[in-house]
């Protein structure tokens, strides 16, 4: 037997064996590469949600705190409201890229003349993801994935009398905001408003997101 007939098949088998293996390292490295930051993660946020209601009627204190100054300007000039007044102010804590849930008994017209102990209003805030992120211009923003505001508001909606007495009648009625939003790091902006029942009155919300001192 011709002993250079062996060893040709044999120099090709072991080529073919560097050339799988090099192309096996080059993937492995590739998805090393794309592995996301697990830093980002240990990141916590401050997320503050103010429930403002807009009205026409008196407020006994109309005063909103200094760091809504220029929501509060933006709303004077592009609502017709005479008067607004802080309902809430939601603080929560979460970690970066996560999401959060609040529910409570209790809603931003809870000092209106149709609140009642009987009758209380129901609310929830949740986020399904919050995420700081870098922007085309190198600036940090923060993003809010699935941002949604409900509430459940009684509405008079007539009178039922029973002897002497006359007891309102309530409906409850759904109001809610959802969308994906995106703002600068620390900065108060309005996510929208809300129209409620006959009154006219609107709640307003707005956001601010910031990370936490370490």
């Amino acid at each position: 037997m011709n002993p250079r007939t062996v060893v040709k098949p044999v120099a090709f088998a072991a080529l073919l064996i560097l050339i799988s293996l090099s192309g096996l390292s080059v993937h492995a490295q590739t998805t090393s590469d794309e592995k996301p930051d697990s830093k980002a993660n240990e990141i916590n946020l401050d997320t503050q949600m103010y429930l403002i209601v807009g009205t026409n009627q008196q407020v006994e204190d109309p005063r909103l705190p200094a760091s809504l100054d220029s929501v509060v300007k933006q709303l004077r000039a592009t609502l017709p409201f005479k008067n607004y007044r802080l309902a809430a102010t939601l603080i929560n804590r979460v970690q970066n890229e996560s999401r959060f849930e609040l529910s409570w008994i209790g809603g931003p017209l809870a000092n209106s003349s149709q609140s009642m102990p009987t009758t209380p209003s129901f609310s929830q805030f949740k986020v399904r993801s919050v995420k700081l992120v870098t922007n085309s211009e190198g600036q940090q923003i923060v993003q809010m994935n699935g941002f949604n505001f409900g509430a459940r508001i009684p509405i008079q909606t007539g009178a039922a009398v029973a002897s002497t007495a006359v007891t309102p009648v309530f409906n409850y009625e759904n109001t809610g905001l959802a969308t994906d939003i995106s703002m600068r790091e620390g900065e108060p902006v309005i996510v929208g408003t809300l129209n409620v029942g006959p009154s006219g009155d609107a709640i307003i919300l707005v956001v601010s997101v910031k990370r936490t001192p370490r």
